[in-house]
This record gives structure tokens, sequence and C-alpha cells, in this order.
């Protein structure tokens, strides 16, 4: 160990058992059931989306011929409010040329984007259902 003594490792196991302990009991897991042929799906949709996004955004960095038609796009996330819609908003903020940007009034998801006239809504609907079913059921009731 670097400088360390033996009852420093003792007291961050501790700490961390019983931090996870605390964890596991405050905030149970909320996603039940993780497929995993489900999850090997969406993460191959996940990897080329964000092939074919990055090569998108290069090409629109690179050649000023190429339109740059910011804006949102709105999209109705069909995961209820909770661990479970917030896990496939982190997972859609990774994407190349898209940003969640919020909730709207009416509860849709703001995503801005390089290009209004992609396919955005339609990206997101077929990457929440392989999300979906990838965790199926993403909240717990109540």
């Amino acid at each position: 160990m670097l400088g360390g003594d033996s009852a420093d490792l003792a007291a961050g196991a501790v700490a961390a058992l019983a931090a996870g302990w605390a964890s596991l009991r405050l905030l149970p897991p909320a996603l039940n059931g993780v497929r995993l042929t489900g999850l090997a799906r969406l993460a191959l949709h996940f990897l080329y989306q964000s092939l074919i996004a990055g090569i998108d955004v290069a090409q629109r960095a690179l050649d000023p011929r190429l339109p740059l038609r910011c804006g949102f796009v709105r999209y109705r996330v069909g995961i209820p409010n909770g661990p479970g819609r917030h896990a496939f908003i982190t997972e859609m903020s990774l994407l190349p040329g898209t940003v969640p940007a919020g909730v709207d009034e009416k509860g849709e998801l703001l995503i801005h984007c390089l290009d209004v006239g992609q396919p955005v809504a339609a990206q997101l609907a077929a990457a929440e259902t392989l999300f979906t079913r990838a965790f199926g059921k993403t909240q717990r009731d109540g």
C-alpha cells in the first residue's frame, strides 16, 4: 500500500458496504428482469446509431455546404417518469448531434438537434422500444 494502514482498508470496506446497503434500502433497484438478448440488441443499435450520427456530425462540421437546421424536436416518452425514464434519456444524451434539453409544458421531451429535418422522433421511438424490451418494467409501482 502507498503510505496506508490496514486499518484504513478495513474502514474503507465497512464504509463501502454501509453505503451500498443504504443505497439499496433507500432506493431499491427499479429495473426488473433485464433481458440479455434485448440488452444486446439495444447495445448494437446504440453503437450503430452512434457511428451514423458521428459520421453525420463530422460531415456537417467539415463540409460547409451541408445544412445546419438546428432546432428542437418534441418527443413523448412512453416510459413513466422515474429511474427507467431517466436512464433512457441519459442514453439518448450520448448520441452525437442530439441533446435532450428538458421537458415542455405538455411533458414532451425537447431534443435539440443539428437538423430538424432528420427523423429524430422515429429514431427515438425505435430506441425506446429496444430499451423497454431490454429492461422490461422500468419503474416501481406507486
